[in-house]
């Protein structure tokens, strides 16, 4: 079966998962027969789909007119033969019970298609025990969403025992068609990828608890502050739920060992009912507390190393076990959890051989198997990380961004944070300046295009999460402003021209970023904005110098001091868009400019920009660099070449000598 087959998709199941599917399916196109054993269940996951499209109207996301033919594909339905009968494509969600799911598959093989594909949303069980149930394991495969699905971009495509290629690469186009990212499990191993990480590590957070190793404050301040994590492990723990986490953790415990032993602690917080948000407490109080309430300043490099190091143990097992290569496994934590940087990178940043010693040390003190160290764990700490290195490449290797080579002598840098809207991080900051850097010294260079992965943002600012620890001290913040500054005050001096193409957000930092290009195209669905008084700062990379020079003082003051939002089209009246484009055609037209500067006179454009700057706020200055640049083209080959191909009516072609 081809992509273009699949005209009708059946999900079964209208609770928040299943009714999130199917509204995804339905925005994608595809009509969608929404199935439960209630009418109530069917018709309360209709509600929701209709409220949720709603919204997405009022945001903007959606048109009207869209939301409405969106939820006109959807039908809601209880008899299973009528939901499957022209169903292609078959998504199950129902709850994550191993014989609810079998009784599941047992009716709706009887009722299905011989050419229908079967997928399961489970979150951790196995794909080919599901399997077994039907008379179609090659057409069956796990297709795990993440919640909300609306919102979140990651689809885990995990094989079963006998999943055909066909099966898999078909589920993945389906997951794109869908607008999501699908990463490849390769194995049938509990808890795939994300949980695999997130649930061991919540896990070895309430074993340290309960063990009176560490507070609840100090693991969530270390979990928040000290490794950049979007939550606390607790506060993450109480927002999945923990009855979630304790079931996922007792079928690991089932399959994988005594490893997976679910700490007593977590243990306790099922037996007494205390899920998390939804039951109004759980490792906090929502109810009669304050929730969540993390402290910054309790962060403990003990509590970082332990959870580290079970990270690091988890991703190993992964690894060794050709569940999943590491690029797999940082692309689905970050896209999945909302990571900043991937669980590899991350302990491989760390030191894997002193994270190796971790376990070893802990597991000789405790002899409780989860400290057991991977044997692949062992092997790549002897090697110096997870992330395989011949180590004798001279290359750069970037995480944050990606250097390209387009063509036609320009350099292409790529914000590649598309699961981070392009925020600008610190690890983001240093790359920019090494690839700036790389650009300039190599000949083969002659122009320089910037943009931002995915059509949601050039870049939202800056990474304000991972960032979130720099703010709390004065001198780090004030460090982090310079950094900032440095890097971006690196492309405006950058001797290569400069060309910005942005589409979509390009706010805070990302618009610092921006005005730093010599040239910026922008689509139309782009918007701008200095937002950060609204934060109560300031724009710290340079906003508050450069931009005037751009817009002029009056309109600078207005974009900062309002902290409002400009479509493409003012921004452009305004003089900072020098041209507006359509959607599609943004990337061909930023390309074809830094092309065309890239067929200048590099020599008289690096003096060009040069002088600008001198001239910023001394004009004097300026113009002395101006007549001593003037006096020293004259001199130049690319001044002969010039005269000539003008004389001869042809196109120049300059050497920069």
């Amino acid at each position: 079966m081809e992509l273009e087959d699949i005209n009708t998709v059946a999900v079964l199941g209208a609770g928040n998962m299943g009714h999130g599917i199917a509204e995804v399916a339905a925005i994608a196109g595809y009509d969608v027969n929404m199935r439960d054993i209630k009418d109530e269940f069917v018709q309360n996951g209709y509600d929701q789909i209709k409220w949720s499209l709603g919204k997405l109207a009022e945001n903007d996301q959606l048109s009207e007119e869209e939301a409405d033919a969106a939820l006109e594909r959807v039908t809601p339905l209880v008899d299973m033969s009528e939901a499957v009968a022209d169903a292609d494509f078959v998504i199950e969600a129902v709850p994550e019970k191993m014989e609810i799911k079998k009784e599941v598959y047992t009716e709706l093989e009887e009722a299905a298609p011989d050419h229908t594909v079967f997928a399961t949303n489970t979150s951790s069980l196995s794909i080919t025990e599901l399997a077994e149930v039907t008379e179609r394991p090659e057409r069956f495969c796990g297709m795990h969403f993440f919640n909300p699905p609306v919102r979140m971009p990651l689809v885990e495509v995990i094989s079963g025992a006998e999943s055909t290629e066909e099966t898999l690469t078909l589920t993945e186009e389906l997951a794109e068609d869908f607008d999501k990212t699908p990463v490849r499990v390769h194995k049938d191993s509990p808890g795939f990828i994300v949980n695999r990480i997130l649930v061991p590590l919540m896990n070895e957070a309430a074993w340290l608890v309960s063990n009176d190793e560490a507070t609840i404050a100090e693991v969530d301040s270390t979990t928040k502050f000290g490794m950049g994590l979007p939550m606390g492990s607790f506060e993450l723990g109480d927002q999945v739920g923990n009855d979630v986490s304790y079931h996922v953790l007792e079928y690991m415990h089932e399959v994988l060992g005594e490893a997976y032993e679910p700490a007593p602690l977590l243990e306790e917080k099922v037996e007494n009912e205390e899920l998390g948000k939804k039951t109004g407490k759980g490792f906090y109080d929502y109810e009669d507390g304050d929730g969540a309430q993390i402290p910054s300043d309790q962060q403990s490099e003990f509590v970082e190393e332990r959870l580290l190091a079970t990270m690091a143990n988890e991703a190993a097992k992964l690894i060794g076990g050709d569940v999943a290569p590491p690029e797999s496994i940082d692309e689905a934590v970050q896209l999945g959890a909302g990571f900043p940087d991937g669980p590899v990178k991350l302990v491989d940043d760390y030191g894997l051989e002193t994270l190796h010693e971790t376990l070893e040390e802990a597991y000789e003190e405790t002899d409780h198997e989860r400290y057991a160290p991977a044997e692949y764990l062992a092997e790549r700490a002897e090697r110096g990380g997870l992330y395989e290195s011949d180590g004798d490449s001279d290359e750069v290797d970037f995480e944050a961004i990606r250097v390209e080579y387009p063509g036609d002598r320009v350099g292409h840098i790529v914000l590649d944070r598309p699961h981070r809207m392009n925020t600008i991080s610190d690890e983001l900051l240093e790359e920019l300046s090494a690839a700036i850097d790389l650009l300039e010294d190599d000949d083969e260079v002659r122009a320089i295009l910037l943009t931002g992965e995915g059509e949601k943002a050039f870049s939202a600012g800056a990474d304000v999460q991972s960032m979130a620890g720099d703010g709390a001290d004065p001198i780090e913040g004030q460090e982090l402003s310079r950094l900032g500054q440095s890097t971006f005050g690196k492309l405006e001096a950058c001797d290569l021209p400069v060309v910005a193409g942005i589409d979509g957000f390009c706010l805070g930092g990302g618009m610092e970023l921006a005005t730093c290009a010599d040239m910026r195209v922008a689509s139309e669905r782009s918007q701008f904005g200095q937002p950060e008084l609204n934060l109560g700062l300031l724009p710290g990379w340079g906003g508050t110098q450069r931009l005037k020079h751009i817009v002029g003082e009056g309109r600078a003051k207005e974009i900062i001091l309002t902290a409002e939002r400009y479509d493409a089209e003012t921004m452009a009246d305004y003089g900072f868009v020098n041209d507006v484009v359509d959607n599609d055609d943004l990337q061909d037209r930023a390309l074809e400019l830094a092309t065309d500067l890239a067929g200048g006179p590099p020599i008289a454009q690096k003096f060009t920009k040069r002088a600008m700057l001198a001239g910023r706020d001394d004009t004097e200055a300026g113009l002395e660099y101006e007549a001593s640049a003037f006096g020293h083209l004259m001199a130049t080959d690319d001044l002969m070449e010039g005269v000539m191909a003008f004389m001869g009516d042809e196109e120049p072609d300059f050497q920069g000598k």
